[in-house]
């Protein structure tokens, strides 16, 4: 059976997830921090972390005997680059229409 990696626009669809994603972008926390802040179990909250670490957004280290669990620089870089190169492809579409566009009478 195949399986499909998530890319990071992909993992962020799911807003269960994304609620995930913004509490680990205001600090590293735990898998048991996060479940008390969300209204999801513990075993959901890893589950959601384990597709946000497959796409590359959030990366773990081993603090004791916890794992804390924060954003992947490199993966939001990699986020934000794909979303301005669309919005650079976006804004060069919209001009190429404007100087298209013939000028009205008046």
């Amino acid at each position: 059976m195949a399986t499909y990696r998530t890319d990071g626009l992909g993992a962020l669809g799911d807003p269960t997830r994304r609620a995930v994603f913004e509490l680990v972008a205001t600090g590293p926390k735990a898998v048991g921090e996060l479940a008390r802040e969300l209204p999801i179990s513990r075993p959901a909250v890893s589950q959601h972390l384990k597709v946000l670490k497959e796409a590359g957004l959030v990366i773990d280290d081993a603090v004791g005997t916890r794992r804390l669990y924060r954003v992947d620089p490199s993966g939001v870089a990699a986020l934000r680059a794909y979303l301005d190169l669309v919005w650079d492809r976006a804004l060069a579409a919209y001009a190429a229409a404007v100087e298209n566009t013939p000028e009205e009478p008046s």
